[in-house]
């Protein structure tokens, strides 16, 4: 069971919200009509906001009132606000942003695949287009077109031709932030790098989804990472020698454990839905 059948499934309905209360959003739109993952401005905004305890409102003021992404208008910042809201959820509150910036903390080179993972548990248009990046080979070119089509038939008739053109642009542009294609006009399919902290968080996320021993080095989440499941072993072997996570195998029996990444309630949530 993938993270995008979650949308599509009766009987999901009820995991649906439980998800929902870690952060994940199954509302059919999505920022990339507009936008990218807004990697350089995610970037800027945590750099700024460089307090643990930071919540909701302070990442507001610091788009907002503070400008610190360089905006030139009010309209724009409170956008651009919005937009990196949906996306990231920028509250502390919320399990799953709140995880990533555990590991965005502790590992700039996985920053790419963090918002990238965050994005997607958010983002209902970067989830469907995940199906038609993951289908192709390396080094085949990927066009704007061919990715309209595609998305043309996930959604028949939803967009209009100028906001599916947009939508095939910005959706490339975040799968070229990270690494899962390069080039400019011309974009091929590359293989995305992985590193400790996207993989840890990546099992975590499937952790939040239920899923436990080998299963959850085999989740949607993990795919994303271009990673075989020999190297997404030795990555969880290293954050557990970190202390990041908690890493148990004995042979083909493994298991996972995130004691310091979630609290008392929302360890309730899991044990409800399991």
């Amino acid at each position: 069971m993938t993270t995008s059948q979650y949308s599509y499934t009766n009987d999901q309905r009820n995991k649906q919200e439980t998800l929902g209360r870690f952060g994940f959003n199954f509302n059919s739109a999505g920022v990339h009509t507009a936008r990218t993952i807004m990697l350089e401005d995610l970037n800027v905004l945590l750099s700024y906001v460089n307090n643990p305890d930071a919540v909701k409102k302070d990442y507001q003021k610091a788009i907002t009132e503070d400008n610190c992404l360089g905006k030139r208008s009010g309209k724009t910042r409170s956008i651009t606000y919005s937009h990196l809201f949906r996306l990231y959820g920028l509250d502390q509150e919320i399990t799953i942003f709140r995880v990533m910036l555990y590991f965005w903390k502790r590992d700039p080179k996985a920053r790419p695949l963090l918002a990238l993972l965050c994005a997607f548990c958010r983002d209902s248009l970067l989830r469907q287009s995940f199906s038609f990046i993951h289908q192709i080979s390396p080094e085949t070119r990927v066009t704007r077109e061919s990715l309209e089509e595609f998305m043309e038939k996930c959604e028949p008739e939803r967009f209009s031709p100028a906001t599916r053109m947009s939508l095939a642009q910005n959706l490339n542009s975040s799968w070229t932030k990270s690494g899962h294609l390069r080039g400019g006009t011309k974009k091929y399919r590359s293989k995305a790098i992985p590193s400790c902290g996207s993989v840890c968080y990546a099992l975590f996320l499937g952790h939040l989804t239920g899923l436990k021993g080998q299963s959850v080095f085999k989740s949607e989440f993990c795919e994303l990472l271009d990673s075989s499941f020999e190297d997404l072993l030795n990555f969880a072997l290293e954050g557990s020698r970190r202390s990041w996570i908690v890493f148990k195998r004995i042979e083909d029996v493994m298991e996972v454990q995130f004691p310091g990444l979630i609290n008392s309630l929302e360890t309730k949530w899991l044990d409800e839905q399991n």
